[in-house]
This record gives structure tokens, C-alpha cells and sequence, in this order.
């Protein structure tokens, strides 16, 4: 008999059921249903997530704002991939009495795919495939890393483990954030400094900030200029970050030299989107999180969450 319905969503490699034996929650009373294609729309998530009493989120996929929330009347359990999601309003459910959880995540992930995406860009890699997979042969001219000066906005965790590979490949390292202290950077082995002169003086910027009020929109035309006609700007925390019309403008009209993103203010990505046409960019499928290792965390931990809970003991809350 059905006790619970559960719904697993934005599974888009479809793959949730190899890192948690969610079947299983069959003898607990539990229908699992996964959604593997993002919502399209508000509408369409509250009408296709009405039923669910429990809901397992991935990352800040899906939003649950309060006037969500307060449309969803069965949802008892939420829980998301991390610990730590923005699009969740936690005071409404708390208010609502919905417990929401979270998981444990990979500390690698991010920081890995990060470099990848800057030496995808430095070294011209998309474009030197695509060339030899047509039967060509060299295409441009990549440059280096080492001797350049990497800018990192945001010295938490991610940022510090970018310093450490930049340090790796030979390269000065600033770093700046509201709350920055001298003594922190200098801990992390970094120089701090202000804003204008990190973008004025590096040759790459990276961001590793969390989504706020306060950082929404941190980096714009001005940072963008300051940057320069040499600078690449790397984003694999969060699309909203940086101006997009500005980033833009200056792909098009040469600011900077170009743009390494995993982040996007609207995603999936539309297809007749300006970034996906730019010459100047290398991107990703926002795919920082998305290795094994991070799957067993977060698909095993919300397993875990939505036993516990079940039990009457819920773990890892982070509603009040």
C-alpha cells in the first residue's frame, strides 16, 4: 500500500538508481517517480509535483520559493543535493512544517572541472578537435598559464583549492570578496586586494561566490573592461554572478579575450543563445557537480535523508 509518493527530480543523465537503491523504498510504503527533463515552466513543476508528499531536489535546479510551497499541500519532505541551496526559502517551510535536508558533496567536483574549463579554453581544445575530427589539422595558436596572474573572486573552500592548482602551474595569485581578510589570504598563500585591482591586474578571473542579493550582478561592464582585451573570465559557481548583457557585449565587441562558463542565468541553455555562438567561449552543461564520486554523495545521502525520516529521525536539517 502507498504511504508516500516520491519524486526524484531533474535526474537528467537518468542515473539516480544506480547510486541509491530507491526500489527499495517499496516496503517502506514509498512510489518513487523520477523526472529526468527540467520544468519548463512554475506552472508546469506545480502541477506535475502537487501529489508528491517528498521531494528530492538536485542542487538549485527547481526553485521553492514560499508561494511554491504553499502550492505543493502534500510535501512533508524536502531535500536537497548539498548543504546549502538558495531557491529554497527555508522560513516557509519551516512555517509549513516541511523538514528539508540535505546531502554531503564532493569538494573536488567543482574545483576539477574549474581548471579543466580554463585549459579547455587556453589551449583551444573544442576547437582543435572539431578540426582534426574533420580531417584537419592545427587550428590556432593556445597560450600559457604559467607567468600569468589568476584572479579569484571568493576565497571559500572551491577558491582556496583553485589557488592551490594556479600555485601548481606557476601562477600569481590575488583574491577578493566582501569579507576577505589580509590574514586569510595570506593563510591560502594568495595576495589580497581590491576588486579594481584584481580585474585590472589578472589575466584570468574566477569566480566562487555564492548567489545572493549582495553578489547577483558582482560582475559587470566595469569589472569586464578592467579585465581587459588578454582577460578570460571563468564561471562555474552561478550564471547569475556576472552581467550576462554585459558579458556579452564584451565577447562581441572584444573586451576580453573570452569566457570559460558551467553557469548560465537561463538552464538548459537555448539553443539560439548569443554564448553558444561566441568564438570566444568554451562551455560546459553546468557539469561541475556531475562525477561519480559526487553522485554517491548526494543520490546516497538524500537516500539516507528520506530513510531517516521516515524512522522519525530525520538527519542533516536544515530547516529551523
Amino acid at each position: 500500500m502507498t504511504r508516500f509518493r516520491l519524486a526524484i527530480l531533474d535526474d537528467y543523465q537518468q542515473v539516480s538508481g544506480d547510486y541509491a537503491p530507491w526500489d527499495s523504498l517499496l516496503d517502506d510504503g514509498v512510489k518513487v517517480s523520477v523526472f529526468s527533463a527540467p520544468f519548463v515552466s512554475e506552472e508546469q513543476a506545480l502541477a506535475a509535483l502537487e501529489p508528491f508528499d517528498i521531494i528530492v531536489a538536485m542542487r538549485e535546479r527547481t526553485r521553492f520559493p514560499q508561494h511554491v510551497l504553499e502550492s505543493l499541500p502534500n510535501l512533508k519532505l524536502l531535500v536537497t543535493t548539498g548543504m546549502a541551496n538558495a531557491a529554497i526559502d527555508l522560513e516557509a517551510a519551516s512555517e509549513r512544517g516541511i523538514v528539508v535536508c540535505g546531502t554531503s558533496g564532493s569538494p573536488a567536483a567543482a574545483p576539477e572541472l574549474t581548471w579543466a574549463l580554463l585549459l579547455a579554453f587556453a589551449r583551444n581544445l573544442v576547437v582543435e578537435e572539431n578540426s582534426l575530427r574533420a580531417g584537419d589539422w592545427q587550428a590556432g595558436v593556445g597560450f600559457e598559464l604559467e607567468g600569468k596572474t589568476l584572479g579569484i573572486v571568493g576565497l571559500g573552500k572551491i577558491g582556496k583549492r583553485i589557488a592551490g592548482y594556479a600555485k601548481a602551474f606557476g601562477m600569481d595569485v590575488l583574491a577578493w570578496s566582501q569579507n576577505l581578510t589580509a590574514d586569510d589570504a595570506k593563510a591560502a598563500g594568495v595576495r589580497k586586494v581590491s576588486k579594481e585591482e584584481l580585474f585590472r591586474e589578472s589575466d584570468v578571473v574566477t569566480l566562487h561566490l555564492r548567489l545572493s542579493e549582495r553578489t547577483e550582478g558582482i560582475v559587470g561592464a566595469r569589472e569586464l573592461r578592467l579585465l581587459g582585451p588578454e582577460g578570460v573570465l571563468v564561471n562555474t559557481a552561478r550564471g547569475p554572478l556576472v552581467d550576462e548583457a554585459a558579458l556579452i557585449q564584451a565577447l562581441e565587441e572584444g573586451w576580453i579575450r573570452g569566457a570559460a562558463l558551467d553557469v548560465f542565468d537561463d538552464e538548459p541553455l537555448p539553443a539560439s543563445h548569443a554564448l553558444l555562438h561566441s568564438s570566444r567561449t568554451a562551455l560546459s552543461p553546468h557539469v561541475g557537480y556531475v562525477t561519480h564520486e559526487s553522485y554517491r554523495q548526494f543520490y546516497g545521502g538524500a537516500f539516507e535523508d528520506v530513510k531517516a525520516w521516515l524512522g522519525g529521525a530525520p538527519v542533516r536539517v536544515l530547516s529551523a
